[in-house]
């Protein structure tokens, strides 16, 4: 059975960094590429960025400079590195497998005040 369970959102004023995490169970994770979306109030959930099998990572622009992905299959964890965030970032997150997504997680809320 899939599970992702994302965690480390918070409350952060602009300019401020969080490092989320999701942890994945029920995938072959070292195989996969791995996204972090999100989606913020009002809008369609989006693409942040992906990190593939071999590390390689691409990212939105708007988060480009910014945010880094990076993952360690021995924990089957993917990490997302948040770095002067701005209050456009806030938004649920959440991480699944990129470009096919599978069942979501609860996701969780980074929320960053002006």
């Amino acid at each position: 059975q899939v599970h992702l369970v994302e965690s480390g959102g918070g409350l952060v004023q602009a300019g401020g960094s969080l490092r989320l995490s999701c942890a994945a169970s029920g995938i072959s994770f070292r195989f996969a590429t791995m996204g972090w979306y999100r989606q913020a109030p009002g809008k369609q959930r989006e693409l942040v960025g992906t990190i593939t099998s071999r590390t390689s990572s691409n990212y939105a622009d708007a988060v480009k400079g910014r945010f880094t992905i990076s993952r360690d299959n021995a924990k089957n964890t993917v990490y997302l590195q948040m770095n002067s965030l701005k209050p456009e970032d806030t938004a649920v997150y959440y991480c699944n497998l990129a470009p096919s997504t599978i069942s979501w997680g609860q996701g969780t809320q980074v929320t960053v005040s002006s």
